[in-house]
């Protein structure tokens, strides 16, 4: 599977180690498939870190006029979203295929018009504990391959989509558990 090589649009805050790095929802990935991998440091420790992470299922907590129908994203975790299952719907189409409690999620979208439109992605979120005693968060696309004329057009345009949207979400979770 090819890397995420070290530049925008695959690679945002992420380190040579984490883009490397491997994940719990490789199990999920077609060979071929394009990596994009996105970071950021957050002030707190990673269970907070992952308490947001579960916030999840409340809300895309990106652009909410764009991805959550105009709503805005809850400011105050609930806790009673660390109580994972398989199956459970994120950020309204996506669910949950794998996790490893206090540290990860892997999503991939419901079946349906997101999974036509973008295919089987899957997403893969990780709190880590940094040297420096900080949180990375830490969030890995995988991206299926698709062939026609149209791949490379469609698959430049969702990695910069998604890298829009994702650092904003990525900078929302961790403000908010940096608050906490």
């Amino acid at each position: 599977m090819p890397r995420a090589r070290h530049n925008t649009p695959l690679v945002w805050g992420a380190t040579p180690a984490e883009v490397d790095a491997h994940h719990r929802g490789e199990k999920f990935v077609q060979p071929g498939s394009t990596r994009a991998v996105r970071a950021v440091d957050v002030d707190a420790d990673h269970e907070t870190v992952f308490l947001w992470l579960c916030q999840l299922r409340r809300a895309p907590y990106s652009y909410d006029l764009v991805d959550n129908l105009g709503r805005r994203s809850p400011r105050k975790p609930d806790p009673a979203m660390r109580n994972l299952e398989l199956g459970q719907t994120f950020m309204m189409g996506f669910r949950l295929v794998d996790f490893e409690p206090g540290r990860s999620l892997t999503l991939m979208p419901k079946a349906g018009g997101a999974t036509r439109l973008m295919g089987a992605q899957v997403l893969t979120y990780e709190a880590r504990t940094a040297q420096d005693g900080r949180t990375r968060l830490v969030c890995v696309l995988e991206i299926p391959p698709k062939r026609g004329i149209a791949r490379s057009a469609r698959l430049q345009a969702l990695l910069w989509g998604d890298l829009v949207m994702m650092r904003k979400q990525l900078r929302t979770l961790a403000s908010l558990a940096e608050r906490a």
